[in-house]
This record gives C-alpha cells, structure tokens and sequence, in this order.
C-alpha cells in the first residue's frame, strides 16, 4: 500500500492513513485527564484479545501532514498522542511525530510493543504495551526494545487476571523496568475489576503505577472519546 500520492511535477506528497483526529481528556499515562488531541492511526498487525479499538483496523482516510498539523492546532490542546492501531506500522509517523515535536506540542506515542522504536524522535514520550499471556499476543513482544527507553518513557501491562498479574509481576524483576521508566498497571477494563488488582498492587508493594481507564468511566466504549 503506497503511503505518498502523486503531487505536483515529479514530487510526491507523503501522508499517513487515519481513522480520526480528536480533542479529549487523556484516560492513560502519567499524562491522564489533561485535555489532549489524539490522532489515530489506521492499521494494526495485531489482534489483541481486549482491544477496544477494532474500528481502526481497516477504513480511514489519508491525510497528509500538514493536514494533519492544521487539524491538530485547530483542536487547541499541549498534548498530542499519537496512536492506533499500531502507527508505527506507517513508515511516515516518524516524520510526523518529529513535525509535531518540533511544532511545540508534548507528543506522546502509544505503540504495542511489537515495532521497532527505531528511529522515533526522542523527544516523543513512548508508552509501550508488554503485551500479557491473556491478550493472545505474548509472542509478539520486542523486549530487546525495551532497553532504548527512558525515564520520561512508560510501559503498560494491561492484566486480564491473576495469571496475566502473576507473570507481569515476574517480567518487573526480569527486565529491571522500574529503575528504567515508569511501569503502568492496568486492569482490562470488562475482564478485570479494577480494584481487585489495586489489591494485588498494595500487597505485593509492587514499583508501579496503577492506572484505570478514564474515558471508559467518564463515556463508556465510546469512538473517538
């Protein structure tokens, strides 16, 4: 799939697929519940058992960058997360994750951790999935990734039950992500109640962040929230 569209004379014009540019509260990070202009990706080459963004799977329309940046500043918000799908699954989100850093926005990029890192302006917070048994996706973790972040940088364990906390518990100590970045835990918003793993966390005094999601609470499972 080409990803650049014939412009004028010789020259072409990159551009990225998207299922939907939006203003909302960010629900996740350590960024959560400022207000925050969200550009999704569309495309993924994973099939998560949780997740909750299938609609971006397929569809979208292309837009070019500045398109993009017009719709971003338009929206009128500090915070731009890029995300998906898997965005990095598109070659020009590198240049556009530098256009909006550069631009003056605090760029975030929400990826599942089975993409290379290679390349992402380092300025961009990365918030990387370590994808747990229960997601059906544990084989596609690229944990030599792990060791390019750092402290500004954040990984998410979404835990679906007590196995998928038991093993997240383990990989901690095994990849030494505490002393590297921020360690967020997630409950899997209609598999996991969120206080039961709250619990887990206070009693095991886990070196993490707990985490629900915002927008789920505030809207449901509601597109473009």
């Amino acid at each position: 799939m080409s990803e650049a569209v014939p412009g004028e004379g010789d020259r072409a014009v990159p551009r990225l697929k998207l299922t939907e540019i939006f203003r909302s509260l960010q629900g996740e990070s350590d960024s959560v519940g400022i207000p925050t202009v969200f550009v999704r990706l569309t495309g993924c080459p994973l099939r998560c058992s949780y997740c909750d963004t299938a609609y971006a799977f397929h569809g979208g329309e292309w837009w070019t960058l500045s398109a993009i940046l017009d719709r971003v500043r338009e929206l009128e918000a500090s915070h731009v997360c890029v995300t998906g799908g898997e965005p990095l699954a598109q070659r020009q989100v590198l240049p556009l994750l530098t256009a909006l850093c550069d631009a003056g926005w605090r760029v975030s990029l929400e990826t599942s951790g089975a993409m290379s890192l290679a390349g992402v302006d380092p300025r961009v917070v990365k918030v990387v999935d370590v994808k747990t048994p229960a997601s059906g996706e544990e084989a596609r973790n690229r944990y030599d990734e792990l060791a390019t972040l750092d402290a500004k940088d954040q990984v998410k364990f979404v835990i679906a039950n007590r196995a998928d906390y038991e093993w997240s518990r383990r990989r901690l100590a095994e990849l030494g992500l505490p002393g590297r970045c921020s360690v967020l835990f997630s409950p899997s918003h209609d598999e996991l109640p969120a206080g039961q793993l709250a619990d887990w966390v206070l009693e095991d005094r886990l070196p993490v962040r707990f985490q629900v999601q915002l927008h789920k609470y505030l809207w449901g499972n509601v597109a473009g929230r």
